[in-house]
C-alpha cells in the first residue's frame, strides 16, 4: 500500500488585522520548509496537497517547486472552523484548543467540534488517497490540529491533545498508510531526520 505523509506547515506570521485562513508563513517557517527539501522522505513525493489556507499553501508551494510537482489544494484539509472567535491572543487560544480536544462532541464557542472536524478529514484523506493515482509517496501539507485528529483515527485512540505535535512552532510531519491502516511515525520536525 501506499505510503503518505501528513505534514503540518511550520511558522507563520500571526497577526489580529489579517484573517487567520490568510496568514502566511514567516521567514523562519520558510527557512524551515527549504531545509525540509533535504530530507530523504521529500525525494519519494509523487503527488502533493494541501489545505486552501496561505500557510499550508506557502509550504506545499516549496515543496512543488522544489520536485517540479503540481500541487491541489482541498478545503476539506482545513483547520476546524474557528469562525465564531476569530482571532484570540495565543494564551487564549491555547486554553480553547484544550477545550476543542477536551470535548470532541461540543462546540466550545460556536467552534466546529472536534469530532465532526474529524470526520470531515478522514473523508477528505480516504477521497484523495483513493483517486490519486501516481504511484509514490502522497504528501499532505496541512494543519496540527487537522493532523492530530487524523493520527488519532488511524492510531485508533480516542480524540487527545496528547497526540497534538511538539511545542515547535509547526513544521512536523508522520507517514502512514491506508488499506490496512497503519501509522509508521509520530510527528518529527520536518527538519530533523526521516518521516
Amino acid at each position: 500500500m501506499r505510503k503518505v505523509l501528513f505534514i503540518s506547515h511550520p511558522n507563520v506570521v500571526i497577526s489580529k488585522d489579517v484573517p487567520v485562513p490568510q496568514w502566511p508563513l514567516s521567514s523562519l517557517g520558510r527557512e524551515r520548509m527549504r531545509a525540509a527539501l533535504g530530507q530523504p522522505w521529500t525525494s519519494k513525493i509523487s503527488s502533493l496537497y494541501c489545505s486552501t489556507e496561505q500557510k499550508a499553501i506557502d509550504g506545499a508551494e516549496i515543496l512543488a517547486c522544489h520536485l517540479s510537482l503540481p500541487f491541489t489544494p482541498i478545503h476539506e484539509l482545513g483547520e476546524n472552523d474557528r469562525s465564531a472567535t476569530g482571532f484570540l491572543p495565543p494564551e487564549e487560544f491555547e486554553q480553547m484548543a484544550d477545550q476543542f480536544f477536551a470535548r470532541p462532541e461540543e462546540s466550545v464557542r460556536g467552534w466546529e467540534t472536534a469530532l465532526a472536524a474529524q470526520q470531515r478529514i478522514v473523508a477528505a484523506v480516504n477521497a484523495l488517497v483513493q483517486a490519486d493515482t501516481c504511484a509514490g509517496t502522497i504528501a499532505i501539507v496541512s494543519h496540527g490540529a487537522v493532523g492530530t485528529l487524523l493520527y488519532c483515527h488511524l492510531s485508533g485512540q480516542p480524540i487527545d491533545r496528547r497526540w497534538d505535535q511538539p511545542p515547535n512552532g509547526g513544521g512536523n510531519v508522520y507517514s502512514f498508510q491506508l488499506n490496512p491502516t497503519r501509522v509508521f511515525s509520530w510527528w518529527r520536525p520536518i527538519d530533523e531526520g526521516n518521516a
